[in-house]
């Protein structure tokens, strides 16, 4: 399973556009978090978030429904790399998520306070 998950993992930074030390990095740390490995097979063998893995209450879903909302205002500002790409959308969330069970208080406070929705005197 290890070799089909690191193949995916290899796929999907092809996908997104990642090289090769950003693949290794990855890679590293998905194989330290027990948890977040699991996530990710699951989602490769389903294409279905298992949602069982939380940091500080929240899983991957919520980290690319965060995510999703940043991209969006990415577009709107014109900057639409994201728009034709789920596998980039994809591997960012998870690379995200694993990012939080490292510093989970930054991330938290970022999905707290931070959103991509557009609202009068954002960009002032």
């Amino acid at each position: 399973m290890e070799e089909k998950a690191y193949q995916w993992a290899c796929a999907l930074c092809h996908y997104a556009g990642q090289d090769e030390a950003f693949l290794q990095d990855f890679w590293q740390r998905l194989g330290r978090s027990e948890g977040i490995y699991r996530e990710f097979v699951s989602y490769m063998e389903s294409r279905n978030f298992l949602c069982e893995y939380k940091v500080r209450g929240y899983g991957i879903v919520d980290v690319m429904v965060w995510q999703m909302d940043h991209f969006k205002a990415q577009m709107d500002r014109g900057r639409d790399d994201m728009k034709n790409n789920a596998d980039k959308m994809l591997l960012m969330a998870f690379d995200t998520f694993l990012k939080m069970e490292q510093d989970p208080e930054y991330y938290v406070n970022l999905m707290q306070s931070e959103t991509g929705t557009d609202y009068e005197g954002k960009y002032s």
